[in-house]
């Protein structure tokens, strides 16, 4: 399950983020605990920067849920830095910034 989250997460930034054949990976942390959770972080050279962290929770219930929140931010074309901020849990993912449109 969280495998298919990551999977999702960079599909949609590989979409999203224009290629740039000279961008480099300037820092990337990792931390896979298990059972207890998983985080990263990673930034490159053409101002992309990445973070996220999930945990399973209500474990060997029939609720077990991934838990995961995280964020990414980076250059739009027109030169502003774009945030966006999201969680997916039991329900759904949700993705928030000041440049998205927001429901009603």
């Amino acid at each position: 399950m969280k495998s298919f989250f990551v999977f999702i997460l960079y599909v949609a930034a590989a979409v999203t983020f224009p290629a740039e054949k000279d961008a480099v990976v300037l820092q990337y942390d990792s931390e896979n605990s298990g059972i207890d959770g998983y985080k990263y972080t990673y930034e490159t050279s053409n101002g992309i920067v990445s973070q996220e962290e999930g945990h399973l929770r209500n474990i060997g219930t029939d609720d077990e849920v991934l838990d995961v929140r995280g964020s990414f931010q980076y250059p739009g074309v027109n030169g502003k830095l774009y945030l966006v901020t999201y969680e997916a849990n039991e329900n759904g993912f949700q993705a928030f910034g000041t440049h998205l449109p927001r429901s009603q």
